[in-house]
């Protein structure tokens, strides 16, 4: 298979499989789901074909990963703010279903106002008025 990309295309194609086999990677430890790892390793392969070169580590003969330079020049920024917001959204939807348990109502209109309450509680003060009764 073969597949046209300008320049700025193959750039941002990195950027996703990087994010990708973050996402799916990260947390398995030893568990690896390497197919990923493999087509990464692939396609950060090609960065020196394209003018990328300080974007790939050679680890292997054919074999590449992301260099320092690339997973240091701003990835790891949109994978948290990314995690951030996705942080925040679920624990908004988590305690406003707890409040609607305790409440005994399962009215989806409440819920949706409780999980926007929370969720711009959390957009103005983020976690600091959180607190816990251990």
């Amino acid at each position: 298979m073969n597949i046209e990309l300008t320049r700025k295309q193959f750039r941002r194609l990195l950027d996703m499989a990087y994010i990708g086999n973050w996402v799916l990677n990260a947390m398995r430890g030893d568990d690896r789901l390497t197919d990923y790892d493999d087509v990464e390793s692939l396609l950060f392969g090609m960065c020196a074909a394209n003018g990328m070169e300080s974007l790939c580590r050679h680890v292997t003969p054919g074999g590449c990963e992301p260099s320092r330079a690339f997973a240091e020049g701003g990835i790891h920024e949109a994978i948290m703010e990314y995690e951030d917001t996705v942080f925040f959204e679920i624990l908004a939807e988590e305690l406003a279903r707890r409040d609607l348990e305790m409440e005994a109502s399962d009215d989806a209109e409440l819920l949706n106002e409780r999980i926007s309450a929370y969720i711009a509680e959390f957009e103005r003060n983020g976690t600091d008025n959180i607190s816990l009764e251990l």
